[in-house]
């Protein structure tokens, strides 16, 4: 996808390394000006370096570390990326964490809020960061990363899937919170991948995460997993004028054809296709 982006100017989080770098990645090569932040100055200054030599000439790439579940952070962070560029297009809400890894009685509390902290609360305060400049030019894409803890249960990754589930619910309300000043909010399950959030499970072992999710982590880790391409073009599309009006959105970066959402826009518009919802006993052919 080549220069869907073209004139944009995007803040990405958590873009240092695995799918957060991926999707800078792609989104300098579309042609869009992107400013990349995460919490450790070494491994952003590398990816800074890598994506300097991807851009084109007149193209902005800069970095800045920030913490983006520090309230002071994300709104200094929105401040300097404004100072270097005129315009945000889009936010990426990369940036999270897996939390401890045990049932939640066996856990330690601190580092347990801490992931919700990262990723529930860290999404909403950069939300609440960008938002007033989006309004001001009625218009802005709100690009949030979810996982597998939004959609079906993680037994002993509490955080991760409380997290999850919670921060695709707020971007389904924010959408409609915005809906008149032309700003789009989405969430991408970007599938199964082979970064550090793997290296965390096989790490853990099977007597932290249970035997199940080990040995299905470590066929995922053999098999490859699914490619960090999918979710970075699926990020592309839903920064791009392509996917405007398609809003409060859960899209699937490996099953859901996103490539072509474009043309059904209307119908995305006026149904609840892409969305959490609770499941009754019709739904299954059950009459109680």
């Amino acid at each position: 996808m080549t220069q869907e982006l073209q004139g944009r100017s995007a803040l990405i989080t958590g873009a240092s390394m695995g799918l957060g770098l991926a999707i800078a990645r792609a989104y300098v090569e579309a042609g869009a000006n992107v400013i990349v932040c995460a919490r450790d100055k070494g491994p952003l200054d590398d990816a800074l370096e890598e994506l300097t030599g991807l851009a084109e000439e007149g193209q902005i790439v800069a970095a800045e570390t920030a913490d983006v579940a520090d309230p002071n952070d994300a709104e200094r962070l929105v401040a300097a990326s404004l100072e270097r560029v005129p315009q945000l297009h889009v936010l990426v809400n990369n940036a999270g964490v897996y939390g401890p890894k045990g049932t939640i009685d066996e856990v330690e509390w601190e580092p347990w809020a801490e992931a919700i902290r990262v990723n529930l609360l860290g999404s909403v305060l950069m939300a609440r960061a960008v938002l007033p400049h989006f309004k001001a030019h009625r218009y802005g894409k709100i690009v949030q990363l979810s996982g597998g803890g939004a959609t079906a249960p993680l037994p002993r990754i509490s955080a991760y899937a409380a997290s999850k589930a919670g921060i695709v619910r707020f971007a389904e309300t924010l959408a409609e919170e915005v809906r008149e000043f032309g700003i789009d909010v989405n969430s991408i399950a970007p599938g199964a991948l082979n970064t550090r959030l793997l290296g965390e499970v096989l790490e853990a072992g099977p007597e932290r995460v249970g035997r199940e999710f080990y040995e299905r982590a470590v066929r995922q880790h053999d098999e490859g997993g699914t490619s960090l391409d999918r979710g970075a073009g699926l990020a592309v599309f839903l920064g791009s004028s392509l996917s405007d009006g398609i809003t409060g959105k859960l899209i699937s970066a490996v099953w859901d054809p996103w490539e072509t959402l474009a043309a059904h826009t209307a119908d995305l518009q006026s149904s609840d296709v892409y969305t959490l919802r609770r499941i009754v006993p019709k739904d299954r052919g059950l009459v109680w």
